[in-house]
């Protein structure tokens, strides 16, 4: 048995296991497609950086954000497929910041998406890369391209060229500046490089077809003038490589073997393989080349994830920044206590496909649910408390409940929770006059306090307005939870509560989704589809034990949900905490 099947069988399998990218890369395994292939060393042209002996079984992947904005839940299924195939066949994944826009390009997005990928749970070892870590040797392929004659300065206007492009049904017309000499060609880019000339002047093409019905062939631009000062590299460049020209030789250069696309890049595969071809012919790159595979992109209801909108929502102050809990970013997701396991869980899930689908975000959910259950320690919150008086219960006297900490694991043991005369329940536990089925408190019908005694209620308080302000009921002392013989007696209403002599007070965000419909944006312009009631932040009575919560701490607040501390505003002694996800699916079971 090869150690390619051993490493396999070891593997778990998800249940997205099998999947066409899967089914490719075993192909190419099993053909030794790259048993040639030797690695190591920091990338570079291919002469410079081989080393190490060959590795058969090793594949190399990437994950190229560009660094103009904060990394979402797409970039999520994105990230989980690429570590994940490089993991599972025991290869490398690369983590590859695009940055050839100088002018949308901050170092703050740079922190972000490695803290981002990092929180995921995803290691890139020593495999760190920029694009401008190439764009010397970016340079001399499009130096070696005027050369052969396959790329040419153009000189006419950006509107030009684009009433030259053609349509999907009509071919494009050639530039006049399309049969200049490569010796002109060479001595114009090597200008555009030293700052002669101003941006827009002069673009440099690559010299395709075209008539191509592949509108991407048609002489596409590979570098422009940009004088902006980059990130990394400064003022040292005037001119900047385009993305789709950067992103193959970048592969390349890195020995990428399966370079994993979303489908909108699926028409630009025949300009990669194009570039590769010619730059590995003239002796620059190395074979075997990557090859592009595309995938179907993450489509999420009730969330937009275009880059230009969610920019839009920030810059409009829609939202409360890129990290706002209701954002479908990672910071935002980490904020709100969403989980990487959980986000692991719901990449496996969904799985990946062909073709464009829409997942609804109720799947989400049930992952970060499912994990959330697994691991979140249980708590006491009252969200909308009204005081609850028990008259027969000595006013001085207090004594501890002993709840778990979690039903399902015995092993977490259980913690001192202070009972008292006076506690905090919720409003909706106790109605003076109630409906039909009703079974927690009202005048003359008992209820068990969960983990403690019977009560029986008594009366109600109103103000003048009718609202109910107090409760009062009396206890059966020889029902306590946990003592013997305390469960004898049957009631159908149980409740929880916190004692109002204990409890810590902190605030309570309450997050729904942050758009009303399915798709925003379909109908009307998308900011008119966002939920006015996203958030709604209670004061709420919680249990002693969350008043010192650390920040980014989880809990199932029991009958509510499951929230977490809030990592940037909540601190010990003041806790704030955000609602991460119910207990069920409340949309779907509210009809909404």
């Amino acid at each position: 048995m090869s150690d390619a099947v051993k490493r396999k069988k070891q593997v778990p399998q998800s249940p997205s296991a099998s999947n066409f990218i899967r089914a490719a890369i075993e192909a190419d395994l099993a053909g030794g497609k790259y048993a040639a292939r030797r690695w190591g060393g920091k990338p570079g042209p291919a002469q410079v950086h081989v080393s190490g002996p060959p590795d058969p079984a090793r594949i190399r992947t990437r994950f190229p954000p560009e660094p103009n904005g904060y990394l979402h839940i797409g970039h999520a299924k994105s990230i989980c497929l690429n570590f994940g195939l490089a993991l599972e066949y025991g290869g490398a994944c690369h983590l590859r910041f695009d940055d050839t826009n100088p002018e949308k390009e901050e170092q703050e997005y740079v922190d972000s998406i490695i803290g981002g990928v990092k929180w995921l749970g995803f290691d890139w070892g020593p495999h760190l890369y920029y694009a401008s870590d190439y764009f010397d040797f970016m340079y001399r392929a499009a130096e070696h391209l005027i050369e052969t004659g396959h790329a040419y300065v153009d000189s006419i206007s950006a509107e030009q060229m684009r009433a030259l492009r053609g349509t999907l049904t009509e071919p494009g017309r050639n530039s006049p500046y399309r049969d200049r000499a490569p010796a002109e060609n060479l001595t114009l880019f090597r200008q555009m490089r030293d700052g002669r000339f101003t941006e827009g002047e002069h673009v440099l093409r690559a010299k395709i077809d075209m008539a191509s019905p592949n509108i991407n062939l048609r002489d596409p631009a590979i570098y422009r003038i940009r004088k902006a000062s980059h990130h990394r590299t400064g003022d040292t460049w005037c001119v900047y490589p385009m993305y789709t020209y950067a992103h193959p030789i970048e592969d390349a250069l890195e020995n990428i073997t399966h370079s994993l696309c979303t489908l909108e890049f699926e028409d630009q595969r025949p300009f990669y393989d194009w570039l590769l071809e010619r730059l590995a012919a003239g002796g620059l790159l190395q074979r075997p080349l990557p090859q592009q595979i595309e995938f179907a992109r993450l489509n999420l209801t009730y969330v937009v994830l275009s880059k230009r909108r969610l920019i839009q929502l920030v810059e409009g102050r829609h939202v409360a920044g890129w990290d706002d809990p209701r954002m479908p970013t990672l910071a935002g997701a980490r904020r709100r206590g969403y989980t990487p396991e959980g986000f692991r869980r719901f990449a496996e899930r969904i799985g990946v496909a062909k073709a464009d689908s829409w997942i609804d975000y109720a799947v989400l959910e049930d992952c970060m649910r499912e994990h959330l259950n697994e691991v979140a320690p249980r708590r006491v919150a009252v969200l909308d408390p009204v005081r609850l008086v028990i008259d027969n219960y000595p006013a001085e006297r207090s004594e501890d409940c002993h709840p778990p900490n979690h039903p399902q694991k015995p092993e977490l043991g259980t913690r001192a929770v202070p009972f008292s005369r006076e506690l905090w329940i919720e409003r909706e536990d106790v109605m003076d006059v109630p409906p039909k089925g009703y079974f927690r408190l009202f005048p003359g019908n008992e209820v068990r306090l969960r983990y403690a005694y019977l009560v029986r209620c008594v009366r109600v308080e109103k103000d003048a307005a009718g609202r109910i302000t107090a409760v009062h009921c009396t206890y059966d002392p020889g029902t306590k939870s946990g003592t013997p013989g305390a469960e004898s007696r049957k009631v159908k209403g149980n409740i929880h509560w916190v004692s109002a002599r204990h409890a810590c007070r902190g605030d309570v965000r309450l997050y729904d989704r942050l758009f009303r419909v399915p798709q925003p944006g379909t109908e009307r312009d998308f900011l008119e589809d966002i939920n006015p009631g996203s958030v709604r932040t209670v004061a709420a009575e919680l249990e002693p034990a969350l008043r010192d919560a650390a920040p980014s701490e989880r809990f199932q607040f029991e009958r509510h949900g499951y929230f977490v501390a809030d990592l940037k505003d909540s601190r010990p002694g003041a806790p704030v905490f955000n609602r991460a996800v119910t207990l069920r699916d409340s949309w779907a079971k509210d009809g909404r």
